[in-house]
């Protein structure tokens, strides 16, 4: 699709809604806003245009949310795991489709949500911490940098291991930084970010802060246990989306 006015409308639209979502519940603008975004251009296209929106939100989220540097000192183990995974992911997309890891995810998340449903523990995951979070990170790292999907992996692991809403949202987000940093550097080295597509991703910021913004004011009024619901039905409403985009 040509770089046009009806792209940025559509870029813009898509932005909005993604970063409502994410200031909202904590996590999403990337699962929302890349797949929707690949459907008028491609995947790699989709993630180069959201990765300086991306990094800004994550920062936000982390820091909204208080004692921004407790949380690094807390979660920078597996965002590291997360940042390597990351690289290793982002360098099969530049040569290769992500279709199928879509589907992966896809497939990963309808079988967390039926563990849910029927009240099937992962215990291992919280009396194998190290293992878990060394299992989580580099595969959430991985789907990340294919797809842009991390969030559902490490929400996953979050859950499991009887995280807040709080560590939720910013173990999530630190890790997804982490790995975006590593991303962009990627992508970098092989020349992928052109002159127009930055201009694009920074002018876009201004519609991100403010929807941002509205999604943090919506935030504080959800409970603990409604947000894990929330959680959940966002969960396999992207499961459906990436099965039906892969698909299709």
């Amino acid at each position: 699709m040509d770089f046009t006015t009806d792209f940025l409308i559509i870029f813009s639209i898509i932005l909005l809604v993604s970063s409502l979502v994410h200031g909202t519940i904590g996590f999403g603008f990337p699962m929302i806003a890349t797949p929707l975004l690949a459907m008028v251009t491609d995947v790699k296209t989709a993630i180069l245009y959201i990765a300086i929106p991306t990094l800004f939100i994550n920062l936000i989220s982390i820091y909204s949310e208080g004692n921004f540097i407790q949380a690094v000192k807390r979660f920078y183990p597996i965002a590291i795991l997360a940042m390597i995974g990351s690289a290793i992911g982002t360098q099969i997309l530049i040569f290769s489709s992500s279709d199928f890891f879509k589907l992966l995810l896809a497939l990963s998340i309808f079988l967390y949500l039926f563990i849910q449903k029927f009240r099937i523990e992962m215990k291992w995951i919280r009396e194998k911490k190290r293992l878990s979070m060394v299992v989580f990170g580099l595969i959430a790292g991985i789907i990340g940098g294919l797809t842009n999907v991390m969030a559902s992996i490490l929400i996953i692991y979050s859950l499991e291991s009887k995280h807040t809403k709080k560590e939720i949202i910013q173990s999530t987000n630190l890790c997804f930084l982490f790995g975006k940093v590593i991303q962009i550097v990627l992508f970098t080295i092989h020349g992928s970010f052109t002159e127009e597509l930055i201009i694009t991703s920074f002018s876009s910021l201004i519609i991100v802060f403010i929807s941002m913004f509205i999604g943090l004011k919506i935030k504080d009024k959800i409970p603990q246990e409604s947000y894990k619901k929330v959680i959940k039905i966002v969960l396999f409403m992207i499961a459906c989306f990436l099965t039906y985009q892969t698909i299709i």
